[in-house]
C-alpha cells in the first residue's frame, strides 16, 4: 500500500507534539500606546555599579519609531507586533558608528538589547516606563 506525500505530511503532523504555546501578553487597543513615553534604560554591567540613561519613544500611525536614546535621536526605528509580543527596533549613533537597538515589551517593561559592530560589544538591557506627572 503507498500513502500520498500530503497524506503522509499529514499524518506525520498528527503524530508530532504541540509546540508550547507562547504566553500571549494581552495587546492594549492602541499598541502604540503601550511602547510611547518616557522610559529608564537600565544599562549596568554589575549589579552594584548602576547605570540608567533616559529614552523617548513617539511611534507614528505608519510604525515608525522615533525619539531620543543615550543622548542621540532614534532613526529608522520600527514598530511590531506578532506572537503575543509587541516590539521596536530602531538605530542610533556616537557619532563613530551605529548602534542597532531591538527591545519586546514583557510585563510592563522593555526587555531589549544593543549591539554595536564597531565596539564590538552586545549589551542586554531592561527599561521601566517613567510614570506620567
Amino acid at each position: 500500500m503507498t500513502i500520498s506525500l500530503p497524506l503522509a505530511l499529514l499524518l506525520a503532523l498528527q503524530a508530532a507534539p504541540d509546540a508550547p504555546a507562547l504566553a500571549a501578553e494581552p495587546k492594549p487597543a492602541n499598541i502604540y500606546a503601550a511602547v510611547e513615553g518616557d522610559w529608564v534604560v537600565d544599562l549596568s554591567v554589575k549589579e552594584d555599579e548602576p547605570y540608567t540613561q533616559p529614552m523617548k519613544i513617539t511611534v507614528g500611525s505608519d510604525k515608525v519609531v522615533s525619539g531620543e536614546f543615550y543622548n542621540s535621536n532614534i532613526d529608522k526605528g520600527r514598530l511590531g507586533g506578532n506572537q503575543g509580543r509587541i516590539c521596536i527596533s530602531f538605530q542610533t549613533s556616537d557619532g563613530m558608528g551605529p548602534y542597532y537597538h531591538a527591545a519586546c515589551l514583557v510585563d510592563g517593561a522593555m526587555i531589549g538589547q544593543s549591539w554595536a559592530e564597531h565596539r564590538k560589544f552586545v549589551l542586554p538591557w531592561t527599561a521601566r516606563r517613567i510614570p506620567a506627572k
